[in-house]
């Protein structure tokens, strides 16, 4: 991914993030145990199976040894890792603000 890719995509996560009425960088973190059961389950539409095996793929890439780039090449090895991190944590901290927002939208409909 390129340096300028990466930049957008993290300036993407950052507007989400402190866009008025969205939540919060905390309530997007606590949300993510939630998200991964009601996923898991099927509770949750919004996410398909296919997407967290995904990230969970993208977590085990960054944890392997075992690199499309070797982290020998210094700069080079470590810019792949950085790549997939920083598509895990804007498709998570994206994916569990649009959680949050479920949730509250489903709470109030529950309780009438």
């Amino acid at each position: 991914m390129a340096k300028a890719a990466r930049a957008a995509q993290a300036w993407r996560a950052y507007r989400e993030v402190a866009r008025p009425g969205s939540p919060g960088i905390g309530a997007r973190l606590r949300a993510i145990p939630r998200l991964l059961s009601g996923v898991m389950n099927g509770t949750y539409p919004g996410m398909g199976k296919g997407r967290l095996a995904m990230m969970g793929l993208g977590v085990l890439y960054m944890l392997s040894p075992v690199d499309v780039i070797p982290e020998f090449l210094l700069l080079a090895g470590v810019v792949d890792d950085f790549g997939v991190f920083l598509w895990l944590m804007t498709s998570l901290l994206g994916e569990s603000g649009r959680y949050v927002d479920w949730e509250r939208r489903r709470i109030p409909a529950t309780l009438s």
